[in-house]
């Protein structure tokens, strides 16, 4: 008896949880505050899933898999763990599941032919940090030679064929490719809305951040000083200085020269550009000027870094720094915006400030705080009284390894910079 076997097999959509990946900078939680898809839309990999806010920034998360969402676990302003699912994805069963790796993702090699095709379509081996390189470069992959393992491309492929560095690639665009615009500021009437009962809230995001912080910081002992600073020569070489910045295509405020002014102040200065270990055994001498600027955005206040101030000039401060306020504006500012700073500014004359008691981010030592410049009358050498440009500044410091001699000092470099404009020049 000859018995013929028969069976059947069929192509299976398998569904895969797409899990929240480590964003690093030790974040274990978020907060979704946008999803970008809904259940039954088609996805590609990198589109975009959803918008989510840590205590540091906000971040878009991006696919890993090509299908359709089957399942969203999340409402907006939920909180969402670090390796738990964001959504389920159905894929094909024949693509490579990919889950067990959720930092260092790949794409398959996808080759399709037919006797009337001589083209190929490659889908790359590499890494989502390398094609957003490749992206803001508008290098197409499908022209890099891998070097990596099983023809993966890697991050010194992309470099090697722009005949780039790798400093380079976080380099911002110069002035001739990047034209900052001037944000458009609003200043109408605040939208009041009346509490007509208790209403409690969860403390997440931007806030829980800056309670935690605080916490941190109110366990160092502060001691202030603060100072009147008559800048009427700033303000007048400002106004032509302006005029220059604006042919570059750069909004120049008085922010990036104080910005570069405290710099130099720091290099005399530089235990103020330190930081104190948590056991209070340890101070680290920080050689670069890493400093951070506070700023008001619809997320709430916080202080994007403008890295390596000592090898910068004061337009290229300026474009930094307004790149930093568009993207601020925007809720675009990501962690390496954020993180590395060795000191702070905070600009409290934007809201018409005048002095202030500014605490010290941890692990810094110093921070700065800037008032209104105001016109007041004053008295001038020759006894008479006159009108004159006056920033208070307010300075707080880490008594525990800056005494007030230091700061005073400091605060004195910088207002001989900012009283007079040309001993800046001098020293730049």
């Amino acid at each position: 008896v000859n018995y013929r076997y028969f069976h059947t097999t069929k192509v299976l959509n398998k569904k895969v949880a797409f899990k929240l990946s480590d964003i690093g900078e030790g974040i274990r939680e978020v907060v979704i505050k946008e999803w970008f898809i809904k259940v039954g839309d088609k996805v590609q990999q990198f589109d975009n899933i959803c918008e989510v806010q840590s205590d540091k920034a906000a971040v878009t998360i991006t696919s890993r898999y090509d299908g359709v969402v089957t399942k969203i676990y999340h409402e907006v302003d939920q909180t969402a763990l670090v390796g738990q699912p964001l959504v389920d994805i159905e894929v094909d069963s024949t693509a490579d599941d990919d889950s067990s790796s959720d930092s260092d993702t790949e794409s398959n090699v996808e080759v399709s032919k037919t006797q009337s095709q001589t083209t190929q379509k490659v889908k790359v081996l590499t890494t989502p940090a390398v094609r957003r390189i490749a992206a803001q470069f508008k290098v197409d992959l499908g022209t890099v030679n891998p070097s990596g393992r099983n023809g993966r491309i890697l991050k010194e492929d992309v470099l090697a064929h722009l005949n780039m560095s790798a400093d380079k690639s976080n380099e911002i665009p110069s002035a001739l490719s990047v034209e900052a615009k001037p944000m458009a500021m609003s200043f109408g009437s605040v939208k009041i809305e009346e509490i007509l009962e208790d209403k409690t809230v969860p403390i997440t995001g931007f806030t829980k951040a800056m309670v935690k912080s605080m916490t941190e910081a109110m366990k160092i002992p502060h001691f202030g000083l603060s100072d009147e600073y008559d800048v009427t020569k700033l303000v007048e070489s400002r106004e032509s200085l302006k005029v220059i910045a604006q042919e570059r295509g750069v909004k120049l405020t008085y922010m990036p020269i104080i910005i570069k002014a405290s710099s130099l102040a720091l290099t005399a200065y530089p235990v103020l550009n330190s930081s104190l270990d948590a056991a209070c055994e340890n101070l680290t001498y920080k050689a670069n000027h890493n400093i951070g600027v506070a700023m008001d955005t619809p997320n709430g206040l916080v202080v994007p870094v403008i890295k390596n101030v000592q090898h910068k000039t004061i337009l290229d401060i300026a474009r930094e720094l307004n790149i930093l306020q568009e993207k601020g504006s925007k809720g675009q500012l990501g962690l390496s915006d954020l993180s590395g700073g060795t000191f702070t500014l905070s600009n409290i004359g934007i809201v018409g400030g005048t002095y202030a008691k500014p605490v010290i981010v941890p692990p810094q030592v110093s921070i700065g705080a800037l008032g209104k410049i105001q016109v007041l009358p004053r008295f001038n050498s020759e006894g008479e009284v006159a009108k004159a440009h006056i920033l208070t500044v307010s300075w707080s410091a880490d008594h525990r390894v800056v005494d007030g001699v230091t700061m005073a000092r400091f605060s004195n470099i910088l207002k001989q910079y900012l009283e007079d404009p040309y001993k800046l020049l001098l020293d730049i």
